[in-house]
């Protein structure tokens, strides 16, 4: 079992950065894909970046790419979300995740085992 605690959310201004920080539990943490996906208000849930195990691979939506960079730290247990040239269509609840089944990145949310309880972005105009 892995519990994951997203942290790091706030309130910025359109163009500015945030770091989304997720500490999981678990001495395997190590073995697990990781990814973030964010739910806009009225909207489903969507894909933001994935890692792989070593942090040696990643993979990103078409929306972030060149903005945002995911990356992992196995010795403090924490994968990271840095968000820079924010924009309002970024505002919404950012969520971590986790997956047993898969050691490359994963894009598909059906795919991952264990969620975080998400945390705001609000990004205004």
């Amino acid at each position: 079992q892995v519990q994951l605690v997203e942290s790091g959310g706030g309130l910025v201004q359109d163009g500015g950065s945030l770091r989304l920080y997720c500490a999981a539990s678990g001495r395997t943490f190590s073995s697990y894909a990781m990814g973030w996906f964010r739910q806009a208000p009225g909207k489903e849930r969507k894909f933001v970046a994935a890692i792989n195990w070593s942090g040696s691979s990643t993979y990103y939506a078409d929306s972030v790419k060149g903005r945002f960079t995911i990356s992992r730290d196995n010795a403090k247990n924490t994968v990271y979300l840095q968000m820079n040239s924010l924009k309002p269509e970024d505002t919404a609840v950012y969520y971590c995740a986790a997956t047993r089944t898969f050691r490359a990145p994963v894009m598909l949310e059906y795919e991952y085992d264990y969620w975080g309880q998400g945390t705001q972005v609000t990004v205004s105009s």
